[in-house]
């Protein structure tokens, strides 16, 4: 007799479950234009959703932390002024992507089929590719360490870009033969993940080696649903979560070296279908519950945490789900990178559990209007000019701290007031 032989997989088992309805996000009224976009971002302390708005461009943040200290006065209100405006774009801007390891430089492509590479710090623009895709750019992905690109394209081609040589420098034509949008991600191998649809319009997923465009790693064919597959891909666990819009369903693959390559794991199910998603970075899961993932899945008026975790008997730390992975501190500056030099992402450990920092200064070589340091403090005379400063000195600095956060409360109840008055005089002319 036979036996089928099951693959091993530590991530054979791993299932998803909705958060409970005290931990989702209400009344949202999420974006409802229509464009194949996540509309919705995330990192350990913050959650962004695209909402519903005239004219567009308007987003909501929320902190992921349940337990508010309410002051006194009202210090929170709507900002509205943008601290820097990138303009060199002359169609809207649909796709975002932050470079994995240089600080500051940020990538933008829009409707007028360009993409451009800015230095937010200075407002300058590093790149403009403006003559690499005849048409609608769907999809834009870095590789692990920013030096190329990843592009899909309305015209049905998957573009390989060298953005600081202005190269394409492999590109297959019709990865995906279906006239919808298609979308590619870098794995951690080199291999480049695709999504799209066939002729007769049904569904598809692929993986690429960008060295032989000629015949796919894999290619299979999934079902017959209209909805664009948003890919979100895990380097740590080489896992890939395929999001449809208007799916109710988050399929998920392992990719290894093994045949045939893209491993279907599971499936998470529910009732309600999903306007858009955000895909939680590594570092701001639970790894005390085993937690390999966390998506933020938005519905028409609301937002639900899902997570995705390996079933483990013991407490402790598991190594083997938890490598090194990628932190917030960038390996380059926007000059050194623009330069042609390349770094690995810096990566951190999750043993004892990822905090975020309080406070993260901006560090840069040129003027950085994003820059909001305090000025340097002048080091007393010594005849080492390495010495520490003094217990006295560090007394002073303290000092001036408080005293200069009891005059910013001051002005923010000062505002506060000014605003009631305001208020009230408007509801008196009324």
């Amino acid at each position: 007799m036979s036996r089928r032989v099951v693959r091993q997989s530590k991530f054979r088992h791993v299932f998803g479950q909705a958060a409970k309805a005290d931990q989702a996000y209400e009344d949202i009224r999420v974006s409802k234009v229509t464009w194949d976009s996540s509309f919705c971002a995330v990192n350990p302390k913050f959650l962004a959703i695209i909402v519903e708005a005239g004219g567009g461009g308007a987003f909501i943040v929320l902190p992921l932390a349940k337990v508010w200290q309410i002051p006194d006065y009202t210090p929170m209100r709507n900002i509205t002024e943008p601290i820097i405006t990138l303009e060199g774009h002359s169609k809207r801007v649909g796709i975002l992507s932050w470079h994995p390891t240089a600080r500051n430089v940020l990538l933008s492509a829009g409707g007028d089929n360009m993409i451009i590479i800015w230095n937010v710090g200075t407002g300058e623009v590093l790149l403009s590719l403006d003559d690499m895709h005849p048409d609608v750019i769907h999809s834009v992905c870095w590789n692990s360490n920013g030096s190329l690109l990843a592009t899909t394209c309305k015209d049905k081609t998957l573009r390989i870009i060298d953005p600081r040589k202005g190269q394409v420098v492999a590109e297959r034509f019709a990865a995906h033969e279906g006239m919808r949008p298609m979308r590619a991600v870098f794995t951690r191998q080199g291999h480049i993940f695709t999504t799209g649809f066939t002729r007769m319009s049904q569904r598809e997923l692929g993986l690429w080696d960008p060295n032989n465009f000629e015949e796919p790693v894999a290619l299979q064919e999934m079902d017959t649903s209209n909805g664009v597959l948003l890919p979100f891909y895990d380097p740590d666990s080489s896992i890939v979560y395929l999001c449809g819009k208007g799916d109710s369903s988050i399929r998920y693959f392992e990719i290894t070296d093994e045949p045939p390559f893209v491993h279907y794991l599971n499936t998470f199910s529910s009732k309600e279908p999903q306007r858009g998603m955000g895909f939680m970075p590594k570092r701001g899961l639970d790894v005390s519950k085993c937690e390999i993932a966390r998506f933020y899945k938005l519905h028409e008026r609301k937002c639900e945490p899902i997570i995705m975790t390996v079933p483990r008997k013991s407490d402790l730390f598991q190594d083997d789900l938890y490598p090194d992975t990628p932190g917030p501190e960038p390996a380059l500056e926007a000059d050194e990178w623009l330069s042609g030099q390349d770094a690995d992402p810096v990566l951190i450990s999750l043993r004892d559990g990822y905090v975020p920092p309080k406070h993260r200064e901006l560090r840069v070589t040129k003027r950085n209007i994003l820059d909001v340091r305090p000025p340097s403090v002048p080091r007393r005379s010594q005849s080492s000019s390495d010495a520490p400063l003094s217990q006295h000195t560090l007394e002073t600095l303290l000092e001036e701290i408080k005293a200069l956060r009891e005059r910013v409360q001051a002005q923010e109840q000062r505002i506060t007031a000014l605003e009631n008055m305001l208020c009230e005089l408007v509801d008196g002319t009324d």
